[in-house]
């Protein structure tokens, strides 16, 4: 499994950015996929998940309404899309994907890609 995450980069508080986490070796389909960040210093924390259609999201506190998960399953690729950033979101974010949304929920997926950094500056 190969997740491949790109979009970060450096935007002003209030701004926007659309992160896109590429996936090959896996019946893209048939997993959940979610966003998980990590800021420096701190643990690595649930952003967003996503159930295998897309018909179902769910979001941490600290992101509802700021963020929006999607994904189309035609290009095996899942999006974040951030508005409204704050230097609170700045962190390196990753992308995740497991057969089941509960191991993603327990900050325990089964396979991980590599980060891309946001930094939000104030």
């Amino acid at each position: 499994v190969q997740l491949q995450a790109s979009g970060g980069g450096v935007v002003q508080a209030g701004g926007s950015l659309r992160l896109s986490c590429a996936a090959s070796g896996l019946a893209f389909s048939a997993y959940a996929m979610g966003w998980f960040r990590q800021a420096p210093g701190k643990q690595r924390e649930y952003v967003a998940s996503i159930s295998w259609g897309g018909h179902s999201t769910y979001y941490a506190d600290s992101v509802e309404g700021r963020f929006s998960i999607s994904r189309d399953n035609a290009k095996n690729t899942m999006y974040l899309q951030m508005n409204s950033l704050k230097p609170e979101d700045t962190a390196v974010y990753y992308c995740a994907a497991d057969s089941t949304l509960n191991r993603l929920w327990d900050r325990a997926p089964r396979s991980w890609g590599q980060g891309t950094q946001v930094t939000v500056s104030s």
